[in-house]
């Protein structure tokens, strides 16, 4: 039997072989006009940005565009650095494959990815349009991968883009400086900065896409005005990052988030940022940057220890102050939003640490966060008997730890300040059976064998079986297909048209109700408001408990 890696290389060729573009379009020797798409003589298409000429290909009716640069690539003396304009080209660019993917370890042994390689030469974006011409005034939507902040890549299949072009959208996934590259303050590199700050280069990254395709998205057929920015785990809190930050007011129109935010409390401070990237430094065994920056990409990801949630913090530029107040002050940019989360986004093996799941070790492990009000935490979560602690009041306590109440939370504060409607949702379909035997479930959408890693948690049959973390991805975007471990049938293919259509009615009118969907309403200026649950019988809930809960943890989680 394949194993997963194998699998995504035959998709990744079996794409490659598609790339022919034979027969598409009217022929033509290179780009000729500005209002409607020209093709090579080979049939594939061609448009022109800002930057210069690019050809893509044709596959299965989509036009499809890899590999587009959107920043200067961020080496030698931009190492560290806000990424810098792309440098015109003269020509035709070919854009047919992916660029590549950002420098990373292997912290998720279930990534797959389909680009050549990892680089620090990281910084392109891939766009699917289904437009006939450039005039056609489409909908875009911007995936931002999950991943920690330290892993992932646009060029996962799990993001293409072909199921959401077939809804008349054009997607779009962009890649941006993970790990040390992407998240790393010094205060050499603040000296060097306009405003005294530094780190945060993955957000600013993901700014200049979102720039780059406000300005560009026209000529794929595209309307700068209708732009949605979407993001699950670190891609959602990046996306919280996006509406925080004042950079890029105007920029796009909607956004929509899974699992994860920036605002669940405090973020380091410029000094606290600026002190751990001189340990960071010392812990290379270098004395200043310019040493730094004089290392390979593959030295500093291997001294750098790069494995690990990277400080992200104030630095007085693409955050002006901490995130929580920015959505409290009501200083976001003001878009609707639609925001959710799964239903078992982490095991309750994370807070048990190997004791046995009892209410007498339960009690003692909340009194550690709640104190004398651990009591009124146990009956909001429902820890009644030893059944519950693997149960779903165990997975909830565990979720909310891990990243479904920073959810909650930016979904509460934007809805709050932000005078937009927002939309919350909650994704319970558990995956079917595994095809393949000897593995279990790991955190980024696929397996590890057992024996792989001793942080793969063993699985509960006997608990709460939901969602797991990442799980929603393939539903939401259409990709089922791309994930070869599970037996899907035909109610995940359901529950995926409806997850999608949901995203796609969103993307164009900022408004997830249509035709043959149950009916969803906002969260807004209600004490307790409703959540769509996202399963086979998909439905609107009001859960008072559950908003109580999470009302009752803002106290207690920084």
């Amino acid at each position: 039997m394949m194993r997963p890696r194998l699998i995504m290389a035959v998709a990744a060729a079996a794409a490659l072989v598609l790339s022919s573009c034979s027969g598409g379009g009217s022929s033509s020797q290179g780009y000729q006009g500005e209002d409607t798409f020209q093709y090579s003589t080979s049939g594939c298409p061609q448009v022109k940005v800002q930057q210069g000429v690019l050809e893509g290909t044709l596959e299965s009716g989509i036009k499809i565009f890899r590999g587009i640069p959107f920043a200067a690539p961020p080496v030698g003396d931009l190492r560290w650095k806000a990424p810098q304009p792309v440098q015109p080209w003269t020509g035709v660019r070919e854009a047919k494959k992916f660029g590549d993917d950002p420098m990373q370890g292997n912290p998720f042994g279930d990534m797959g990815f389909n680009a050549e390689k990892k680089s620090e030469d990281c910084l392109y974006l891939n766009i699917w349009t289904p437009a006939k011409s450039a005039s056609d005034g489409l909908p875009s939507v911007i995936y931002f991968n999950g991943g920690g902040l330290y892993a992932g890549s646009g060029s996962e299949p799990r993001y293409a883009g072909e199921a959401m072009a077939r809804e008349g959208i054009i997607s779009i996934t962009a890649n941006y400086r993970e790990g040390i590259f992407g998240f790393f303050s010094h205060p050499e590199l603040s000296a060097e900065t306009s405003y005294g700050g530094s780190g945060n280069w993955g957000f600013l990254d993901q700014t200049a896409a979102i720039k780059w395709v406000h300005d560009n998205i026209a000529a794929f057929g595209g309307d700068p005005s209708q732009i949605t920015i979407v993001g699950e785990s670190a891609g959602s809190m990046s996306v919280s990052a996006q509406i925080a930050t004042p950079l890029t007011k105007g920029l796009f129109a909607r956004a929509m988030a899974s699992s994860g935010s920036v605002t669940a409390g405090t973020i380091a401070t410029q000094e606290e940022a600026d002190a751990q990237g001189i340990a960071k430094l010392q812990q290379m065994g270098v004395s200043s940057i310019a040493e730094a920056r004089a290392l390979s990409a593959d030295e500093v990801l291997l001294k750098g220890n790069s494995n690990g949630v990277p400080p992200y913090n104030v630095d007085g530029y693409f955050f002006p102050e901490q995130p929580a107040d920015i959505y409290e002050k009501g200083l976001q940019q003001k878009v609707p939003l639609l925001v959710g989360r799964n239903s078992a986004e982490m095991t309750p093996m994370m807070f048990l640490r190997g004791q046995a799941p009892t209410l007498e070790n339960v009690r003692p492990i909340l009194a550690a966060t709640f104190g004398d009000k651990v009591d009124e935490a146990m009956a909001l979560y429902g820890f009644k008997t030893d059944a519950d602690v693997l149960g779903k009041p165990g997975v909830d306590y565990a979720s909310d730890l891990f990243i479904a109440y920073s959810t909650w939370k930016f979904g509460y504060l934007h809805a709050k300040t932000s005078g937009q409607p927002v939309y919350r949702y909650y994704f319970s379909k558990p995956r079917p059976r595994m095809v393949m035997q000897g593995v279990v479930a790991a955190l980024a959408g696929g397996v590890q064998k057992v024996e792989e890693g001793s942080s793969v948690p063993a699985p509960q049959p006997q608990g709460f079986v939901g969602a797991a973390h990442s799980a929603d991805i393939e539903y939401a975007m259409g990709t089922l297909p791309t994930n070869r471990v599970y037996d899907w049938q035909p109610e995940d293919y359901y529950v995926s048209a409806q997850f999608l259509s949901f995203y796609a009615n969103f993307i164009k009118t900022g408004n997830p109700n249509g035709l043959g969907l149950p009916d969803w309403h906002t969260i807004n200026g209600k004490e307790f408001p409703p959540q769509m649950i996202i399963d086979v019988d998909s439905h609107e809930v009001v859960d008072e408990t559950f908003e109580k809960r999470n009302k009752f943890l803002i106290d207690y989680m920084h």
